[in-house]
């Protein structure tokens, strides 16, 4: 079993590995001339500390992340739009995760980026109160589905290699 402290003190490293993996990830532009298309790198981290730790964990990692960059590398907009995706995308996995008894993490990925992606779609029209952002939605699909399916891989393979990285007591 873990102490706080130590919880704490992993927990704050994950915290900081997200926010430098999501910096890394906003110096890359995007190839794309659709707006909102982008790995979500940073979401590795997130499905890490779900399956290692829990919800009530990851939601305090991503929501130090989500402030932080907000703070760091964007503004008020860019929180918004954080914020709804990062809360419907850890929503869906927490109950993608228990639905599949935590196999396949890589479903569990694909769903929260669509779901990332929707919460997302719902903050544009808010803020635009244009209808016609729906016609960003089957790009916005496909390319959450591909880049779930890499987090999500990109995730299994940390977690297999996790016990030898984060030792328990």
């Amino acid at each position: 079993m873990q102490s706080r402290t130590k919880k704490l003190a992993i927990l704050a490293l994950f915290a900081a590995l997200a926010l430098g993996i999501y910096g890394l990830e906003s110096l890359i532009p995007n190839p794309f001339p659709i707006p909102g298309i982008k790995l979500g790198l940073a979401n590795i981290i997130t499905l890490v500390v779900l399956r290692r730790f829990g919800v009530g964990e990851a939601a305090l990692v991503l929501t130090v992340r989500i402030l932080l960059s907000a703070l760091l590398f964007g503004n008020g907009v860019t929180l918004l739009y954080s914020a709804a995706g990062g809360v419907l995308c850890l929503a869906i996995e927490f109950v993608i995760n228990r639905f599949l008894s935590g196999k396949a993490i890589f479903v569990t990925a694909i769903f929260g980026a669509l779901f990332h992606n929707a919460g997302q779609l719902v903050i544009a029209y808010f803020l635009t109160k244009v209808i016609n952002v729906i016609v960003y939605t089957p790009y916005l699909g496909i390319s959450a589905i591909l880049t779930g399916l890499f987090t999500g891989l990109c995730a299994y393979y940390t977690l297999k290699l996790l016990p030898r990285i984060i030792r328990e007591d």
